[in-house]
C-alpha cells in the first residue's frame, strides 16, 4: 500500500506544484509533458497570485521564498478605463505587507520555471505527447506505459485525460476572440505609455471590444485586444481579412477597425507592438458542470474548470487545486486502494463545491464587460459588488455591496472624485 506512483499529465504550474508537494510528501511521482524540452521565453502575460489560494500553495511547497525573487508588487497597480481614457477605477499598488488584498505579479513562464525547477532531475518526462488513455494506461506517441495508482490530468483545455473519464465534457466557444500582442523595451521606445501603465495594467473597453494592456518582468507589456465575435475560427484565411498572426497586418486593421476612434494613448500599444502577435479564442467548460468519479483518474487546473481570464481566478485555483490534491493523496498512501480512491473522490466533490462560485463569477464578470451595453460605465458598481460578495465573508456582504453601490452612485453625479 506504500510507494503510490502517480502520472502527472502536463508540466504547466497545476501539474508542476502538484508534482513538488507530491514529492516533499514522499510519493514517487512522474510528470510527462508534450513539449520536447523547457521552453521558459515568454508564453503569454502575467498572472497575479492570491493570498488564500496561489500564495499560500508556494508557502506549503515551500517556494514562496524563491517566488519573491520575481515577484512584483508595484504590478498590483491597477485602472480600469473606457475608450476615451476616462477613469472609472484606479487601484495602487500596496506594499508587500498587505496580507488581505496582496496580489503580487509574476510572469507565467517565470512562474512556470520556478516551479519546474523545484523538482529533481527525471521527474519530468519532456517529449512525451499523450494520445490517448486507455484504464489507467498511458498511450503516447512513440510507447505506452502504466502501473501508475493514480493518473492526474493538469494537461488543459483540451484534456486527453478528461477525455477518458467524461468524452461528453468538453470545452464551449465563450463567444470571444482576442488577439495577443507584445510592446518590447517599453520604458525606452515608448515611455508615455510606459507611464500610463504605470508598472501593473491598464484594462480599456468600449461595446464589446477591451484592451488589456500590463507591464512585464523583462520591460515588456502584453496587450490582450479582445472582441466579441461569432465564430471560434475567426481567424482562419477567408473569414479574417488580415493574416491574425502578422503585426505588420494586424496594427493597421485594429487600429482603422475595431480601434479606431479610440484614444490615441490606448490605441500607442497597438501601434508599438513589435514582438509575439498570436490570435486566440476564449474556450470554457460549461459552468459548475461535474463528471462521475472514474477511479484512478482526475483532473486540476484548466482540465478541471477551464474559465475565460476575466475573474483572475485561473491560476489561482489550479495551484489550489494541487494542495489539495496533494494532500488528499498523501494522507490516504499508506491506506488501502479503496481509501485513496475515496480520498480523491471527496476531493473532486470539495473542488466542485469550491470552484463552482469561482466559474459562475467569471461567466457573470465576462457578461458584464464584453456583452452589456454602456459597458464598462454602464457595469462598474454591478462588476465590483460580484468582487465584493465574492471577497467578503458572507455576514459583511450586503454591507459591502451597499458601499459599492452607494460610492457609484455619488461619483456617477460627480459628487465624488
Amino acid at each position: 500500500m506504500g510507494n503510490r506512483k502517480v502520472a502527472i499529465i502536463g508540466a504547466g504550474p497545476a501539474g508542476c506544484m502538484l508534482a513538488r508537494l507530491l514529492h516533499l510528501g514522499g510519493i514517487i511521482v512522474t510528470v510527462f509533458e508534450g513539449e520536447e524540452h523547457p521552453n521558459f521565453r515568454s508564453q503569454g502575460g502575467t498572472l497575479d497570485l492570491h493570498t488564500a489560494t496561489g500564495l499560500a500553495a508556494l508557502k506549503e511547497a515551500k517556494l514562496f521564498d524563491e517566488f519573491l525573487k520575481h515577484a512584483r508588487y508595484d504590478g498590483q497597480y491597477l485602472a480600469i478605463v473606457d475608450k476615451n481614457l476616462k477613469y472609472l477605477l484606479v487601484k495602487n499598488a500596496d506594499g508587500p505587507y498587505n496580507k488581505i488584498q496582496e496580489r503580487p505579479e509574476i510572469d507565467r513562464s517565470k512562474l512556470r520555471k520556478l516551479l519546474s525547477h523545484s523538482l529533481p532531475e527525471g521527474v519530468i518526462k519532456w517529449g512525451h505527447r499523450l494520445k490517448k488513455v486507455e484504464g489507467r494506461t498511458l498511450v503516447f506517441e512513440h510507447t505506452t506505459l502504466d502501473g501508475f495508482d493514480v493518473i492526474v490530468g493538469a494537461d488543459g483545455a483540451w484534456s486527453k485525460v478528461r477525455k477518458e473519464i467524461d468524452p461528453d465534457l468538453v470545452p464551449e466557444y465563450s463567444g470571444i476572440g482576442l488577439q495577443e500582442l507584445e510592446v518590447t523595451d517599453v520604458e525606452n521606445r515608448a515611455p508615455n505609455l510606459y507611464k500610463l501603465v504605470n508598472r501593473g495594467g491598464v484594462f480599456a473597453g468600449w461595446e464589446g471590444k477591451r484592451m488589456s494592456i500590463q507591464q512585464m518582468g523583462d520591460g515588456s507589456l502584453s496587450v490582450y485586444c479582445s472582441h466579441v465575435i461569432k465564430e471560434a475560427d475567426w481567424m482562419k484565411p477567408g473569414k479574417c481579412e488580415y493574416d491574425a498572426g502578422n503585426i505588420k497586418e494586424v496594427a493597421p486593421a485594429l487600429l482603422n477597425g475595431l480601434y479606431k476612434d479610440w484614444d490615441p494613448r490606448l490605441k500607442q500599444a497597438i501601434a508599438m507592438a513589435d514582438g509575439r502577435c498570436t490570435p486566440r479564442s476564449l474556450f470554457m467548460l460549461p459552468v459548475g458542470k461535474k463528471w462521475t468519479h472514474k477511479p484512478g483518474l482526475t483532473l486540476i487546473g484548466d482540465a478541471a474548470h477551464l474559465m475565460t481570464p476575466y475573474a483572475g481566478e485561473g491560476v489561482n485555483q489550479a495551484l489550489d487545486d494541487a494542495s489539495l490534491l496533494a494532500k488528499a493523496i498523501i494522507g490516504a498512501a499508506d491506506k488501502d486502494d479503496e481509501a485513496l480512491d475515496t480520498a480523491i473522490h471527496d476531493f473532486e466533490e470539495t473542488m466542485f463545491a469550491r470552484v463552482g462560485p469561482v466559474q459562475k463569477l467569471t461567466a457573470e464578470l465576462m457578461q458584464d464587460w464584453m456583452m452589456t451595453p454602456g459597458a464598462p460605465q454602464s457595469v462598474m458598481a454591478v462588476s465590483m459588488s460580484r468582487h465584493v460578495r465574492h471577497q467578503l465573508p458572507w455576514v459583511l456582504q450586503p454591507l459591502g455591496v451597499v458601499a459599492v453601490h452607494s460610492y457609484y452612485f455619488l461619483k456617477n453625479r460627480g459628487w465624488v472624485r
